[in-house]
C-alpha cells in the first residue's frame, strides 16, 4: 500500500514561473549558464550557483549555506510563496507531439525502506552522503524524483477533467516545451487521490535513485531528533508520480576510446563469436527490437544481431541489452570491467540527434560507438521486482521536470 501525501508547496508566483524554473543545473553549458545568470534575475540558477552574486566560485559546505541564503532571498522578495492548503499538483508537459502528465506529491521514506517503492539502480554511498548533507543545509527539495505506477482509472480521469480548466501555470520554454500545472486542494478530491494511491501495492523509481537515497540518508541522520520538525519533514520526499503508460524510456549510446589493442579486423572477428554482423556502409541503422544493436566504426554503420545460441533466460537481468553489451562486448573484447568508473567509456542519451553515433566517432574523440533498443517499462519493473540492478546508463527516462516548479521545504 503506497502512501502519497499532499503538501504545501513553495512555488513561483504565476507571473514569474517561466522566468524562475530551469532545467537541471548540470545540463547547462558554462556560457549558457552565465548568460542566463547575467540576464535573468529571477532564474532558479541564482539559487543553485550562489557565488555568481559575488563573481566567485564557492564549493562544499560554504556553497550549501549560500544556496540556502539565496533561497531565503527569493522567498523574502516574493518570488516564491507557500500554498495555504496541502495540495497535489497535476502537471502536464508537451513537446513535438508527445504529452506527459503526472501528479506531484510526497513519497514516503518508509515505503522506500519497506520496498513498496522499488529501485533498479545502484547508488554510491559518497553521493548519498553529499546530497543528503546538501538537503540538510539548504533545507529544501526542488527537483522531484520520477516514480511510475500501474495505470489507475480514477487517477487518469484527473487529467481529462483538469484539461478543461484554466491551469495555474501555462508557459512554454525556449526549448519549445509547454508546461501546465493545476493545483488540487479540494479536500474531497485530495482524499480520493490519497486513497487511490493506497490501493497501489508497488511504485517504481524511474529516475532519481540518488535523490531518493539521499533523502533516506538524511532521515537516518536525523533519527536522534525524532521530535524535531526537521526529522518529521524528512519522512517524505517530493516525487512526480506518472502512470507507466505515459513513461518514455530511450537508450544511451555507448562510446569507447580504443579497441583494447585490437585491429579493426581482429575486433570484428572477436565480435563474430557472439553476433551476426552486417556492414551497412554509410546508412544509419536504428535497432528495431531486443538483442539488436547498432555500431559505428571506421566510417561504417553496422547491424549486430545477438546469436540466438547466446540468448539467456536465467534472469531478467540477462535479458537486458545493456547487460548483453557488457557481457559480450565491453568486458571480454574491449576490456571494460567497471562500466560505471572506466574512463575509456562514455554515455550520451539517444535523443535529439541520431547522427551523434557517427559524429562523435568521426571527431576522433572515440574509436567506436554502440546503440541499443530501449528497455521496456515491464523490463524495468521485473528488474526491480527481483531486487536486481541494471548496468549504468541502461535507461534515459522522460519526462524531465524543471527545477523550482514546486519546492518541498525541509525545515
Amino acid at each position: 500500500m503506497a502512501s502519497v501525501k499532499p503538501f504545501k508547496a513553495i512555488r513561483p508566483t504565476r507571473d514569474k514561473v517561466a522566468l524562475v524554473t530551469t532545467r537541471s543545473y548540470d545540463i547547462y553549458a558554462k556560457k549558457e549558464l552565465n548568460d542566463i545568470l547575467r540576464m535573468n534575475p529571477y532564474s532558479f540558477l541564482h539559487i543553485l550557483k550562489p557565488g555568481f552574486k559575488f563573481q566567485k566560485t564557492v564549493r562544499g559546505s560554504q556553497r550549501f549555506k549560500m544556496v540556502h541564503n539565496r533561497y531565503c532571498e527569493f522567498k523574502e522578495n516574493g518570488i516564491f510563496r507557500k500554498d495555504e492548503r496541502p495540495s497535489y499538483y497535476l502537471h502536464q508537459k508537451s513537446y513535438q507531439g508527445t504529452t506527459f502528465w503526472g501528479i506531484i506529491g510526497l513519497a514516503s521514506i518508509k515505503d522506500y525502506e519497506d520496498n513498496v517503492i522499488k529501485k533498479h539502480e545502484k547508488t554510491l554511498s559518497r553521493r548519498e552522503e553529499l546530497f543528503g548533507n546538501y538537503l540538510e543545509v539548504t533545507g529544501f527539495n526542488a527537483e522531484p524524483v520520477l516514480i511510475t505506477y500501474p495505470d489507475d482509472e480514477f487517477l487518469s480521469s484527473l487529467i481529462t477533467k483538469y484539461r478543461k480548466i484554466r491551469a495555474e501555470y501555462e508557459f512554454t520554454t525556449n526549448k519549445e516545451r509547454t508546461h501546465l500545472l493545476w493545483i488540487i486542494n479540494d479536500q474531497e478530491e485530495v482524499e480520493r487521490i490519497k486513497s487511490a494511491f493506497e490501493k497501489i501495492p508497488t511504485l517504481y523509481i524511474a529516475d532519481g535513485h540518488h535523490r531518493t537515497a539521499s533523502s533516506n540518508y538524511l532521515h537516518k541522520k536525523l533519527a536522534s531528533q525524532k521530535s524535531s520538525r526537521a526529522h518529521l519533514l524528512s519522512k517524505y520526499f517530493m516525487a512526480y508520480f506518472i502512470p507507466q503508460s505515459t513513461l518514455k524510456i530511450t537508450s544511451f549510446y555507448r562510446f569507447v576510446k580504443d579497441l583494447n589493442g585490437l585491429t579493426k579486423n581482429e575486433f570484428l572477428m572477436a565480435l563474430d563469436e557472439f553476433f551476426r554482423i552486417e556492414n551497412m556502409g554509410d546508412r544509419f541503422y536504428k535497432p528495431s527490437k531486443k538483442h539488436h544493436f547498432s555500431m559505428y566504426l571506421d566510417g561504417d554503420f553496422y547491424k549486430l544481431y545477438l546469436r540466438k545460441s547466446k540468448y539467456a533466460t536465467a534472469s531478467v537481468l540477462e535479458d537486458l541489452d545493456s547487460q548483453i553489451m557488457f557481457k559480450y562486448i565491453l568486458e571480454p573484447i574491449l576490456g571494460i570491467h567497471d562500466p560505471s568508473r572506466d574512463k575509456n567509456i562514455s554515455y550520451v542519451p539517444e535523443i535529439g540527434n541520431e547522427m551523434q553515433l557517427k559524429n562523435l566517432v568521426d571527431s576522433g574523440k572515440f574509436k567506436i560507438g554502440f546503440g541499443s533498443y530501449p528497455v521496456s517499462v515491464d523490463q524495468l519493473k521485473s528488474v526491480a521486482d527481483n531486487n536486481l540492478t541494471m548496468p549504468p546508463k541502461s535507461t534515459y527516462v522522460e519526462p524531465k521536470l524543471r527545477s523550482g516548479l514546486t519546492i518541498y521545504q525541509l525545515k
